[in-house]
């Protein structure tokens, strides 16, 4: 299935912070619905096995936590040149293989225009589900950038309705 714009999580939810890729996914998914030629994919921590769905898109919106030397929950955002030489500083051992997947794209003739978003982690190691509160609190700004690059490649999106009832609403509002 060719996709002109994947949006792509990634992360392990079970190291806490490493798992904010995957966060960022659901509350897409949670709150927006997208038009075909749009795919939104939870890549866990599949890495090189993401090859297929990279290789079909022609933007790539990569979410993760991206360590760049600065204070937790301080945001980036990575393209072109800078994305090998960040991922290559070894940040995860998924964000390798990303690159690789990535690379063999350049085999298949196909390498997807790409573009990191992601947020400085406190904590990618201890075993939890839970991300940092300096995290956690970028959360919401983070799914606002996906949506906004998203939207300057020509993609679009629409809210999804909120729930009728009152306990369904103030679910919704906390997300």
């Amino acid at each position: 299935m060719q996709s002109e714009i994947l949006i792509l999580g990634v992360g392990n939810i079970l190291f806490s912070d490493d798992g904010l890729g995957i966060r960022v996914v659901e509350k897409l998914l949670e709150r927006y619905r997208f038009p075909d030629g749009v795919s939104v994919v939870d890549g866990g921590v599949l890495g090189i096995n993401l090859l297929g769905v990279i290789s079909h898109a022609r933007h790539l919106i990569v979410v993760d936590t991206i360590l760049n030397k600065g204070t937790p929950g301080d945001i980036h955002r990575l393209a072109g040149q800078e994305i090998p030489n960040r991922i290559l500083a070894k940040n995860s051992l998924h964000q390798v293989d990303l690159l690789e997947a990535l690379t063999l794209c350049q085999l298949l003739d196909h390498v997807p225009e790409t573009v990191i978003l992601g947020v400085e982690p406190s904590d990618l190691e201890t075993l939890g589900t839970e991300l940092t509160a300096p995290v956690k609190a970028q959360v919401d700004n983070l799914v606002g950038l996906v949506v906004a690059e998203l939207q300057s490649l020509g993609g679009s999106y629409t809210r999804r309705e909120a729930p009728s009832c009152p306990e369904c609403q103030k679910t919704m509002e906390k997300s």
